[in-house]
């Protein structure tokens, strides 16, 4: 009888401990995520498979400039944007989306608009697995980037439109230094 290499036994072990992990069910949300609930809790009981603007995740808020019920239809739009998510529970201060990826994963994003501090707070996790790999918060900076084409749009078709630097401030034309022009 011949005997398995240590390497393989190793290789193996991580294998199945790798696929464990993929497969674990992430932790139970606590009672204040319940459906009856209508503000979901938007902290993340696990980062590896988690993101939220709330806490030292990294990511900021999203913000918008108007009423909720505005905040609520850029949401929705920038939502439409996105072939994989499908709402799944919507009110008028909070929407709670599945976003589905091509290997069958699904993660679930909550949203919670805040009318007092103009902001919509987020979190995103896994629905299944200790780990995401990062797509979940590469989904939601893309997701903020759309967010951000939807409640300001660009600049109308006017002389000088699109035009502006990042602070919004006008951008002056360069200016040809006057050495250049001098031929000596």
């Amino acid at each position: 009888m011949q005997s398995v290499p240590l390497k393989w036994k190793w290789a193996v072990c991580l294998s199945a401990l790798w696929l464990v992990a993929c497969a674990a069910t992430s932790p139970a949300p606590d009672a204040r995520d319940t459906p009856e609930s209508s503000q979901p809790d938007l902290t993340c009981l696990l980062p590896s498979n988690c993101v939220s603007s709330r806490g030292s995740g990294g990511l900021a808020p999203l913000r918008y400039v108007g009423t909720p019920a505005q905040a609520m239809a850029a949401l929705q739009a920038t939502l439409k944007t996105f072939a994989e998510a499908t709402i799944v529970r919507s009110d008028r201060l909070s929407v709670s989306v599945i976003f589905s990826t091509p290997m069958g994963f699904k993660d679930e994003v909550d949203f919670l608009i805040d009318p007092s501090t103009l902001r919509v707070d987020f979190r995103s996790r896994s629905v299944l697995g200790l780990f995401d790999f990062g797509k979940n918060r590469s989904r939601m900076q893309e997701f903020a980037l759309r967010f951000e084409r939807q409640v300001r749009p660009p600049l109308a078709a006017t002389p000088g439109a699109g035009q502006t630097s990042v602070a919004g401030f006008p951008r002056l034309p360069r200016l040809v230094p006057a050495v250049l022009l001098v031929q000596g």
